[in-house]
């Protein structure tokens, strides 16, 4: 992996990856601010527990939900956010498989005579990756997203493939479940959010799998290590791309959709999606929850699809104050003088539930918006 990267280290971009080595080496001072920041931002991604209360609390309920909450936020939720940064060296070291080298990526196409074979498959010029929000626990998605994706599947021409079911969460390109570090621990927590009959335990089992990721999505936006967890998604991207039959240079573009922190993912490995692919990369997100910190500068465009009652995504220009218009030399705020940021509301959707941009309300909203924008 160092060979590899030493290649990067060319240009200006991978030089801010080959500065992470070292910042990773002195993450012990900084790791109980991390650990407090991550806190923060998972409880304003619990959005499943407050769902509960209504149904009222028994004192045996209660004993249980304090001891959880305790739990959750003193010891799992700074250990989530330890173990993030670790498996970010370990990768770095070389010492995880499951993610090939660039060298490795993107196969030639078939070919016969050294010309390339015509006629064998369709010809794509557009692959719309879907990168899931901060509730994503598997490749699988829920029903109301697998629904939207089927929708917009059904809208999109036949010279556009849709990709779903990338684990945008992880190291490696397997669910919480699979990960050899953590799946012992992720494995009996879901099995007692699915059998443990109090609606609290398991909201509080779904908050802590949203607070995981949400500290995914703090890393992503960190200047110092964000870097190396973009770059590994890229990889991911590239190799599921692979297996989709893409090649470089063919002429096809990549658009990355991203909902809610998905958002943010797109944003930051949008360029390093772009060095591996050699292919122009646009962006789209729905609700999304992103930084003003990401490199910006040679992508093709990018769409913001917005609710008039969506406060979470609201709440993502405090967290990131550096897309406020005052900042005027932020990656974001540059991409916007540029011309290339674009702004689409759609009335009344709110983040998720009943008026989320998957209910039944607002998902075609939603999907024109994404058909509007790849025309």
């Amino acid at each position: 992996m160092r060979r590899v990267m030493a290649r990067w280290r060319r240009s200006g971009n991978a030089a801010a990856v080959g500065q992470q080595q070292r910042h990773l080496r002195r993450t012990a001072l900084r790791l109980a601010l991390l650990a407090a920041i991550a806190i923060g931002l998972g409880l304003a991604g619990i959005g499943a527990l407050p769902l509960q209360l209504h149904r009222g609390l028994a004192s045996a309920d209660l004993a249980v939900l304090l001891r959880l909450a305790g739990v959750l936020l003193l010891l799992l939720i700074p250990i989530a956010g330890i173990y993030s940064l670790i498996t970010q060296y370990a990768f770095w070291e070389g010492w995880l498989d499951g993610l090939p080298t660039p060298d490795q990526l993107f196969a030639p196409a078939p070919t016969a005579g050294g010309e390339a074979l015509e006629g064998t498959v369709p010809t794509i010029r557009r692959y719309l990756i879907y990168l899931d929000g901060i509730h994503q626990r598997a490749s699988d998605h829920p029903p109301r997203i697998s629904e939207f994706l089927d929708l917009l599947q059904s809208r999109l021409p036949p010279d556009t493939e849709l990709l779903r079911g990338l684990e945008t969460y992880t190291v490696m390109p397997v669910s919480l479940q699979e990960d050899k570090g953590s799946r012992w621990f992720w494995q009996r927590l879901f099995a007692l959010q699915e059998n443990h009959p109090s609606p609290l335990v398991q909201g509080l089992c779904a908050a802590l799998v949203q607070a995981n990721n949400v500290i995914k999505v703090g890393i992503s936006s960190d200047q110092r290590y964000g870097p190396i967890l973009n770059y590994e998604l890229a990889l991911k991207i590239a190799l599921r791309l692979s297996e989709a039959g893409f090649t470089p240079d063919a002429g096809a573009e990549l658009v990355l959709l991203g909902y809610s922190g998905g958002g943010e993912m797109a944003m930051g490995v949008a360029d390093y999606l772009r060095r591996l692919s050699r292919a122009p990369v646009r962006i789209i997100t729905v609700c999304g929850v992103f930084s003003a910190n990401q490199i910006l500068d040679e992508v093709g465009a990018i769409l913001t699809v917005v609710g008039t009652a969506d406060p979470v995504a609201a709440l993502g220009r405090l967290l990131y104050p550096g897309r406020l218009p005052w900042f005027s030399h932020s990656p974001w705020n540059r991409a916007r003088q540029r011309g290339v940021v674009r702004r689409r509301v759609v009335g009344g959707m709110a983040h998720n539930g009943s008026r989320g941009p998957f209910s039944p309300t607002c998902r075609q909203a939603v999907v024109d918006q994404v058909m509007a924008a790849l025309v």
